[in-house]
């Protein structure tokens, strides 16, 4: 049996980062995975597959919607559900057979199963002990249950984020719960595809954390769509008879109790930590109040040899940021510096209009005690979105007023979540609005918008 220099539990964005990483630096290194496929939730039924399905019913809307006033006369489609479905198994398909050829290509053994961590250096699969130097846990996380609503994806009326991916048939009306990023995306989903939706949120804004400007221009955008909001409301159940579900929520304003039926019911309340089963209790490895591994400035544990990254850990939970902390500490692992510049960590919501942002929004910098000057721009004074059709949205920088420097970007509007890019490097070499104002942008681009907001915490913007 090898002695390996690092075992990685998980094959998810931080798992396989982690072990091509330590690999590259010379590590001898294994990756326990359960599935029959490598990429974890991200590309088997989460980030990978929910894109093919945003990306195929766009078209679609895009047919019924905007071709005609192209010139692209009876380009109307209909959807074959069953194609549909194959044509996001064959992306997720591209994509994991992608990770197995990296493994070979980087000599790293996969062993197939899951893991238990017996003693540190000491991972258990099947009956099969492993040793290692050390170990990092990448194991992802879960959809979050919620009280008072049995999830049964086989059954397809009550689903989560994973169920609502294989659906047995495009439902004539379905409820979200929660008005989240996963709950948004697959919301618009089904809704582009004839599905009557309406999301129920106990919050009284959409997306929370997100700049208030970008929260009421997305919901509205989203209302124009076709999907419906109802705010404020804690579900207390739902139950499912004849093949529909019932969802029973009271409002908080007045407490009244209310009651909707739909074909197809999709929970999207979040995400957990998956640690059960790795043994962590009886290693003595600390927790925080919230089910995550602790660690400390370096991803390790308070167990020698034994560290943790991505949704396992605290912090966003986003395939990036695992991503990141993945090639870190592997870094660490190796003797060198790992570094994750977590205040320029894009977040994106796929939907269309795509929603992007990094850094403070202009709420928290003002909390925070900065004087902040807003740049703002939007898409209405774009030529390129407006021959695109998609000239909705702006682009918005929150800078602060003393040094100029930026300290955080939130775009609504076209090619969002390729655009905020621009601003993560801008802000990772600490650059001021004006350079971002004085950098030339090629026209006619969207990612003038950018530039332009930057004007505009100058001497103006040009285009509006």
């Amino acid at each position: 049996m090898p002695m390996y220099d690092l075992i990685v539990i998980g094959s998810g964005p931080g798992g396989y980062v982690c072990a091509i990483r330590a690999a590259q630096l010379g590590l001898k290194v294994a990756c326990v995975e359960g599935r029959e496929t490598l990429g974890g939730t991200c590309l088997n039924v989460g980030c990978i597959p929910s894109k093919a399905l945003l990306h195929a019913s766009h078209m679609l809307y895009e047919s019924h919607e905007n071709f005609a006033k192209m010139g692209l006369m009876n380009a109307k489609v209909n959807v074959d559900w069953t194609t549909m479905q194959g044509y996001k198994q064959e992306t997720v398909n591209g994509n994991t057979k992608g990770i197995e050829f990296l493994f070979k290509k980087n000599k790293i053994d996969w062993i197939k199963g899951w893991a238990q961590i017996e003693a540190p250096g000491k991972v258990k699969v099947g009956d099969t002990v492993h040793e290692a130097k050390n170990i990092v846990i990448a194991t992802g996380s879960v959809p979050s249950e919620l009280k008072g609503v049995t999830v049964d994806n086989a059954g397809g009326v009550i689903v989560n984020s994973t169920g609502a991916l294989t659906l047995p048939n495009i439902p004539k009306s379905m409820v979200v719960i929660g008005a989240g990023v996963i709950g948004l995306e697959l919301g618009s989903v089904y809704s582009r595809l004839g599905a009557d939706v309406t999301v129920v949120e106990y919050l009284d804004v959409i997306t929370p954390g997100m700049d208030a400007e970008v929260q009421k221009q997305f919901q509205k955008m989203l209302t124009k769509q076709g999907l419906k909001f109802v705010m404020g409301a804690a579900v207390k159940g739902a139950e499912v008879a004849g093949g529909k579900a019932k969802v029973t929520y009271a409002l908080k304003k007045d407490d009244s109790e209310q009651v909707i039926e739909a074909d197809c019911v999709l929970v999207a309340t979040g995400r957990r930590p998956t640690v059960d089963g790795l043994g962590l209790d009886a290693l003595g490895v600390k927790m925080t109040d919230r089910g995550q591994v602790a660690i400390d400035d370096h991803w390790a544990t308070n167990v020698k040899g034994i560290y943790a990254i991505g949704d396992a850990v605290p912090g966003l939970m986003l395939a990036h940021k695992a991503e990141d902390e993945g090639m870190a500490v592997a870094e660490v692992i190796a003797g060198k510096h790992g570094h994750v510049n977590y205040d320029v960590i894009p977040g994106v919501i796929y939907t269309t209009p795509e929603v992007a942002s990094v850094g403070l929004t202009e709420e928290a910098a003002k909390e925070g005690g900065r004087k902040v000057k807003i740049g703002k721009f939007p898409f209405m004074g774009n030529a390129r979105a407006k021959a695109m059709m998609q000239a909705d949205g702006f682009v918005k920088l929150v800078v602060d007023s003393e040094t100029d420097r930026i300290l955080g970007c939130h775009i609504i509007g076209p090619s969002a979540g390729d655009l905020i890019h621009e601003v993560c490097v801008a802000m990772e070499f600490g650059a001021s609005a004006e350079d971002l104002a004085l950098t030339c942008h090629a026209h006619p681009t969207v990612s003038e918008a950018v530039r332009e907001a930057a004007l505009a915490c100058g001497g103006g913007a040009i285009h509006v």
